[in-house]
């Protein structure tokens, strides 16, 4: 039965039961998970839906699903831990480490910059194959050859799928791991960006609804003129905003694709386990306190020269603004990252609050859609 719900909950919070219920019995959902941890302490805990409408195949506790952009916030940790313990500058010059990126006038690149979405380079110049993601060297090797649309620290600019490749070739030279391996052996075995034929054909099959019901249905706080610029731009071929989204392109229910470990979009987990990596983080199990107030601090907000819409980024984590619409409760305080299918991790350090969301239908085509907001709308009431 694709509306019947699973799980645990804290009986303080059984608001959040109450909307993630009624977001199957309105047809939000097709199979989702949602988790919510205060202190440390998992309060919700739930599950429903089918895993996959073809087949009829129920979601379970441990189904996984990928997870999109959200897979940004775990990259960008593996980064910061990375540059904490091998005390590289986050304003040292990339070139210090990768000799061979300063290219074009890329030259005063610095971490922050690849962090912040300042570096540049949202796309990749020319076509990039399923084969061709799915090796660092190979996808680092491009990105280096390129000249930057913008110089390097002047703008922001959502960089969708770039975003990872960067920050996977500083990873790779100080560690010697990929992202994917990285984040396993120091976040969680449960955070797969590559997963395992196993894994992959345990994950729920994604989709979406008919083209009439992918619109954004609820803009408010953003303006009619920015929507349609937005959907302007993701019907021009030549926009950065498609050019940064579809190359490399790859069905996400492609074994190949999710095996690729794509660091910025390529995580495969469950929402107990990324509300387990948010709740660690905030704990300050993951990164050293100060570090992590440091990388949520506000370092760019404006109009976003992809997106064309408001963003804001501390360093790697997204903040709240018109690219992840949050609850006025949560905007003072929450970080982390949306997914482009609706999923979104959180966490709060001042509230000692985690949540993730995992759905396998994409809705709204904006990240960050209203099941998510419901959800979280609902945690923070419960505190």
């Amino acid at each position: 039965m694709s509306g019947f719900v699973e799980g645990q909950v804290d009986p303080a919070f059984r608001a959040v039961r109450e909307v993630f219920e009624a977001s199957f019995a309105d047809g939000a959902n097709a199979g989702a998970a949602v988790a919510v941890f205060v202190d440390g302490r998992p309060v919700v805990d739930l599950w429903g839906g089918l895993a996959d409408t073809r087949a009829k195949r129920p979601w379970l506790r441990d189904t996984p699903v990928v997870t999109y952009s959200c897979t940004k916030g775990v990259t960008a940790t593996a980064a910061l831990l990375v540059a904490h313990e091998r005390g590289v500058g986050l304003d040292d010059p990339v070139t210090d480490w990768w000799p061979g990126y300063g290219v074009g006038g890329k030259d005063s690149t610095t971490l922050a910059d690849l962090l912040t979405h300042r570096a540049g380079l949202p796309v990749f110049e020319r076509p990039v194959s399923t084969a061709d993601a799915a090796d660092q060297r190979a996808m680092a090797a491009r990105l280096a050859e390129q000249h930057p649309v913008w110089k390097p620290g002047t703008e922001h600019g959502y960089h969708a799928l770039t975003f990872g490749w960067l920050l996977g070739e500083f990873v790779r030279r100080h560690t010697g791991f990929t992202v994917g391996e990285y984040v396993r052996r120091n976040f969680g075995d449960q955070l797969w960006i590559g997963a395992p034929p196993e894994i992959a054909e345990q994950a729920a099959r994604v989709g979406a609804p008919p083209a009439a019901d992918q619109a954004w249905t609820d803009p408010a706080p953003i303006s009619a003129a920015t929507v349609a610029e937005m959907a302007r731009a993701f019907r021009d071929p030549q926009s950065l905003a498609l050019r940064a989204s579809t190359n490399p392109l790859g069905s996400y229910n492609n074994p190949e694709v999710l095996a690729g470990g794509w660091p910025s979009t390529g995580l495969v987990t469950t929402a107990r386990a990324l509300a387990r990596f948010y709740a660690d983080l905030a704990a300050g199990d993951l990164l050293p306190a100060d570090v992590l107030a440091d990388a949520v601090r506000e370092r760019v907000r404006g109009r976003d020269a992809v997106l064309t819409l408001e963003s804001a980024f501390g360093l790697g984590y997204m903040l709240p603004s018109e690219n992840m619409i949050l609850p006025e409760t949560a905007r003072p305080t929450a970080f982390g990252h949306p997914g482009a299918g609706g999923a979104i991790g959180l966490g709060d350090t001042a509230n000692r609050l985690a949540i993730a969301f995992t759905p396998n239908l994409r809705r709204d085509w904006l990240s960050g859609d209203r099941r998510a907001y419901n959800l979280i709308d609902a945690a923070y009431g419960a505190l």
